[in-house]
């Protein structure tokens, strides 16, 4: 028997259940993982709360994210093997779960460099980064970006992998110890968004230029700064709602404020075929094999504790990454 958050109906925090439940056998093209660490995520709240519908239904089991190793292999396996480490970064949904079956070809190995917490912290976070910075837009050496909530998973990560493409990087932070640890993730300026006009700052910063790309997770109360922060034909890459989803767009004010383009894209959609999701992966344990890229686990709660662990995500009371110990 597994130990395993349940949801049976949507709401806040209070709503992760803690049960049990078989694991089964793992059929064709299957394996079995054991839990060593398990990935929290912004987007976790969203299937809790119903912002997004969970394709299994109710009652479901969330999480996107985790690291383990290998307890078993189904028909047709030949990439994995039992006892092997690995780790998941786009589901399917059900990561908060001490042990589950999972599709082999979401699975991806995991060096000996890395460990379990690092891999169970980075896969989701990381490969978001890798594919905003590396496929959205890609960035390059000379460019100046523009990158919200810098304290964050996503955005400790992107900081640091920017600068390490020769960017020059500004972030939003909330107070200054968050400033502070954008600052050592690789940011050069951090915007208090609290006391200071963001756009403003932006255009001062740039010489009155703008910036080509910015990257926003918060979604509803940035999205018009963000716009107002861009160049001519400068670029919106909107890829969360931390803050509510943005609505009632008015396509004109592309238009108005220079012929600006907006996307809303997702992990999935850029890791959909298994040549893609082992690109992003590889790309992402690059740079954090060799140094590159830090990832800070800052919180760790127990897999009981989820409830609390959300409470502490949504109360922007965390930093960097977070993760559930089975």
């Amino acid at each position: 028997m597994a130990t395993k958050i349940i949801i049976r109906e949507f709401g806040g925090p209070e709503v992760l259940e803690v049960g049990s439940g078989e694991v089964g056998t793992p059929g064709k093209g299957e394996i079995r993982i054991r839990h060593t660490a398990i990935g929290l995520n912004y987007i976790d709240t969203y299937f809790r709360t119903g912002l997004y519908p969970p394709p299994t239904g109710m009652p479901f089991t969330p999480g996107l994210e985790a690291a383990g190793v290998v307890e078993a292999v189904g028909e047709g396996v030949t990439t994995l093997q039992t006892g092997q480490r690995v780790a998941y970064g786009t589901g399917p949904l059900g990561a908060y779960t001490t042990e589950r079956v999972i599709p082999a070809e979401k699975v991806v190995a995991i060096p000996d460099s890395i460990d379990d917490e690092t891999a169970a912290a980075m896969m989701l976070k990381g490969m978001t980064a890798q594919y905003l910075l590396r496929q959205t837009y890609r960035v390059k050496a000379g460019d100046t970006i523009l990158v919200h909530a810098a304290a964050g998973g996503v955005g400790t990560i992107a900081g640091q992998w920017a600068k390490h493409l020769g960017a020059t990087v500004i972030g939003t932070a909330g107070n200054e110890e968050k400033a502070a640890l954008a600052k050592a993730h690789g940011y050069d300026h951090v915007i208090l968004y609290r006391e200071e006009n963001i756009a403003e700052r932006v255009k001062e910063i740039t010489g009155g230029k703008g910036v080509p790309v910015v990257y926003d997770g918060v979604g509803k109360d940035t999205f018009e700064a963000s716009l107002d922060c861009l160049m001519p034909r400068g670029l919106l890459v909107s890829f969360g709602n931390a803050s509510g989803a943005v609505t009632g767009v008015n396509l004109g004010i592309l238009a108005a404020k220079g012929s600006l383009y907006v996307t809303r894209p997702t992990l999935a959609s850029y890791t959909a075929t298994r040549a893609d999701l082992e690109a992003c992966a590889a790309d992402l344990i690059d740079v954090v094999a060799k140094g590159a890229v830090k990832i800070e686990v800052n919180q760790r709660f127990a897999l009981t504790d989820a409830a609390k662990a959300h409470q502490a995500l949504e109360g922007r009371s965390t930093t960097g990454s977070t993760i559930l110990l089975p």
